[in-house]
């Protein structure tokens, strides 16, 4: 597996992950982006994209 191989965890999708959904504008409609959107948010993580409507968030990211 390449994840393996280069040494990169997986991340677990916990409650507080999911509870941060409500909070979030509707901004971006693409229910997996709000996922990891959360996840960045709660693991105090920045979220590597382009994409410019994650970065309408209050979540650190880079590109």
């Amino acid at each position: 597996m390449q994840r393996e191989n280069h040494g990169i965890d997986s991340l677990a999708l916990k409650e507080a992950d999911i509870a941060h959904l409500s909070t979030l504008p509707s901004v971006h409609k693409d229910p997996f982006d709000r996922m990891l959107i959360c996840q960045t948010i709660e693991e105090s993580m920045v979220l590597l994209t382009p994409d410019p409507l994650i970065q309408e968030y209050p979540v650190k990211t880079r590109w």
